[in-house]
């Protein structure tokens, strides 16, 4: 069952609904949107809402596919490291 939680971003409020073991990640996602959209915005304190929101996005897109791609550069590592370990198994098992 949803629960109405009200997270702060940019001095603005906003109620979504969230089941309540989401809530703890749904407040640290709104704390790290409020904190990039900051960073966005820098001390320009005019600067258009929507460019400032866009942007942040943006940037957390970009850290996102980051995250991604090396987790598929770790995942092949990984995989490789098992068929060399496997191959070195089987090369001292056959030697018994």
């Amino acid at each position: 069952m949803s629960e109405a939680v009200n997270i702060r971003i940019l001095d603005r409020e906003y109620t979504v609904g969230v089941d309540p073991d989401e809530r703890d990640s749904l407040l640290s996602a709104a704390r790290l949107l409020e904190t990039k959209m900051r960073e966005v915005r820098g001390s320009n304190r005019m600067a258009a809402i929507d460019r400032v929101t866009v942007l942040a996005a943006l940037n957390l897109a970009h850290e996102l596919e980051q995250l991604r791609n090396e987790n598929i550069l770790r995942d092949r590592e990984i995989a490789r490291t098992l068929v060399e370990l496997n191959h070195r198994i089987d090369t001292l098992s056959s030697a018994d």
